[in-house]
């Protein structure tokens, strides 16, 4: 799919979050592809990330909601029109700013969108006792405990496992993220994702959802939870061959085409109403 509108440069933004304990090489090829179709694309660092747990720890969803907007604030200034885009949590964030700045927000791009652990590779208690986070963390039970990271890691992709995977495991935080999520950094996430989940109605941007039907990470659930909630019109993308990391996966081109062509035509009717 092509769009016959080309982007006039300085015109358009897209702001690239990436997700818990991972790192803005989550989004590096969106980036470059939005880059080659005339958008400004920048990936944010979240604050307590890419590097230690310990600084991880140091941080909460505000601390990493207050990282995107600094860096969405200094984009908007650059161009006319923002699009806010994020993979897994980064989509969370996305919506977050979508719902806080109703005003600025031009377009999202949901990707991997997390609002629960509920693939298939997510253990049980990840799928159904996250709800006692609060209790348990706030009586200070398991802040040294973590999910760890399992194959397939989110991608079907072999040869991109073996070598993301390799970095990660290896302590290379700052190139594959953290290969566990700790306890603390979860319930800080389900505080953050109660909050979005509860004001999705407030969200009228128009958005374009891509998601793995084989996500091992988040379901379908999480994409249906944003079709029937948000006010704004929803155009989704199904994809066949790809896990949880869709920014990276085998179908990765085919994201960055529908997300240049979404946000193009949001683009172009804009600027014809202005003319």
């Amino acid at each position: 799919m092509t769009t016959p509108y080309k982007v006039p440069p300085g015109s358009a933004g897209v702001l690239l979050i990436h997700g818990l304990t991972g790192t803005p090489n989550e989004l590096r090829f969106v980036a470059r592809g939005l880059k080659a179709a005339g958008f400004e694309a920048e990936c944010v660092r979240l604050a307590g990330h890419c590097g230690t747990e310990a600084d991880l720890l140091a941080t909460g969803w505000k601390d990493w909601y207050a990282s995107v907007e600094e860096a969405a604030g200094a984009l908007r200034e650059r161009v006319k029109h923002l699009f806010v885009a994020g993979l897994s949590m980064g989509a969370v964030l996305a919506i977050k700013y979508a719902i806080e700045h109703p005003d600025k927000v031009d377009g999202l791009g949901l990707y991997g969108t997390t609002f629960f652990y509920d693939g298939w590779n997510i253990p049980f208690e990840g799928r159904h006792l996250t709800f006692l986070f609060p209790l348990v963390i706030g009586l200070g039970i398991g802040r040294r405990k973590r999910f760890m990271e399992t194959s397939p890691f989110g991608l079907k992709n072999e040869r991109l496992r073996q070598a993301i995977s390799s970095k990660m495991l290896a302590g290379d935080s700052e190139a594959a993220g953290l290969p566990g999520n700790p306890w603390p950094s979860l319930e800080q996430f389900y505080r953050l994702s109660a909050y979005v989940q509860k004001n999705l109605h407030r969200v009228h941007a128009p958005a374009i959802a891509v998601h793995a039907r084989e996500d091992d990470v988040a379901s379908l659930a999480n994409v249906h939870l944003i079709e029937r909630r948000m006010k704004g019109p929803v155009e989704t993308v199904i994809l066949a061959d790809s896990y949880h990391m869709v920014t990276l996966d085998q179908e990765k081109a085919t994201l960055v085409e529908r997300s240049v062509d979404f946000f193009s035509r949001i683009v172009a009717r804009r600027t014809a109403k202005q003319t």
